[in-house]
């Protein structure tokens, strides 16, 4: 099964130490806005900047992007490809937190839901070729019932 680790800016430093990073200041500000973001809630880079600047926090947007890249090929962040043509991250949750989501491609409504036989697929397929599973995620794009109600005639 999946277990992405629950990450602390200890355990952070220590993961990045390893593979030769530090835990910038700027890394350890991100991970803490995606902690304690709302579940069901997704950030863009450009939504995470105009967050920080609100919070006073002054990091440019080519870091955030960079972190965000980072965190992102470290499992800590799951890279999201929604309805809008441009990337969301969120907090990758271990099991049983683990969810997908169902976008609408005209509201860009997005709906996320748990699926234990998809997970499962994802763990098989990876344990066979002998990978280490970080994320298992499926994005379905379709048309919300009020956007459908829309495009009917008359």
């Amino acid at each position: 099964m999946l277990n992405a680790p629950v990450y602390t800016p200890a355990s952070l430093k220590a993961e990045l130490n390893e593979k030769g990073w530090r835990l910038t200041p700027q890394r350890e500000i991100i991970l803490t806005v995606f902690q304690n973001l709302a579940e069901g809630k997704h950030l863009s880079a450009e939504d995470l900047y105009t967050l920080l600047e609100e919070q006073g926090e002054g990091i440019s947007l080519s870091t955030i992007y960079r972190t965000l890249k980072l965190m992102s090929r470290m499992g800590i962040l799951r890279e999201l490809e929604l309805a809008e043509g441009h990337k969301h991250y969120e907090i990758n949750q271990p099991h049983p937190h683990h969810h997908h989501h169902l976008i609408c491609v005209r509201c860009s409504k997005t709906i996320e839901f748990k699926s234990d036989p998809i997970l499962k697929i994802g763990t098989k397929a990876a344990q066979k070729e002998g990978y280490h599973l970080l994320d298992c995620q499926l994005s379905i794009h379709a048309v919300c019932p009020t956007c459908q109600r829309s495009l009917l005639p008359g």
